[in-house]
């Protein structure tokens, strides 16, 4: 059986239909992001250029000429001092996980974040209170992302009162600085 290739590339607003038709059942049927209403294909185009435009990268990953997941980098704060921070974002098809595209995807991410000059990358991943990050935290663990904190029934949605774990990972740590990590 033949395998396509995966290729990470810049999104374009070509991309932006399938970006939102993955997007859409998470925001409808799951608590992984907090958002409640699914964002129109004209949204999606808009947060592109917004991430494009900060020099940050927003990528897809093409199978075959399908777009099966998709991964930002936006900034993680507006106030200027946070300007090295960004907070990522993955999603997968629901169809296409389990095949490695969320690695290739994050391993993309954090390339063209250290390209743009980004210090710190955080993931927040929302959880059902009490529960773990699941397939999530395991993929930003495997990237050298620490936990960084936990903040308890931030949000509520589908009823559930939802967490949001906090991880981190120092793209250029600098010698001395006690943190303990290396780029990857």
């Amino acid at each position: 059986m033949a395998t396509q290739e995966t290729i990470i590339r810049t999104a374009t607003h070509d991309d932006a239909e399938a970006i939102a038709a993955i997007y859409a059942p998470y925001v409808t049927d799951t608590v992984i992001t907090f958002e409640e209403v699914v964002p129109a294909v004209a949204e999606w185009r808009r947060r592109i250029d917004n991430v494009i435009e900060r020099g940050l990268p927003f990528l897809v990953a093409d199978l075959g000429g399908e777009v099966a997941g998709y991964a930002y980098a936006g900034p993680w704060r507006t106030r200027p001092a946070y300007r090295h921070s960004v907070e990522d974002s993955i999603y997968l098809a629901p169809h296409r996980t389990g095949k490695g595209l969320g690695r290739a995807l994050l391993s993309a991410l954090l390339t063209g974040c250290t390209e743009a000059g980004v210090r710190q990358v955080i993931a927040v991943i929302a959880v059902i209170a009490d529960a773990g990050g699941g397939a999530s935290t395991g993929l930003h663990r495997a990237f050298g992302f620490t936990e960084a904190g936990r903040l308890r029934a931030i949000g509520r949605k589908h009823g559930q009162w939802i967490d949001t774990v906090f991880m981190q990972r120092d793209l250029r740590p600098e010698p001395g600085d006690g943190s303990g990590q290396s780029a990857r």
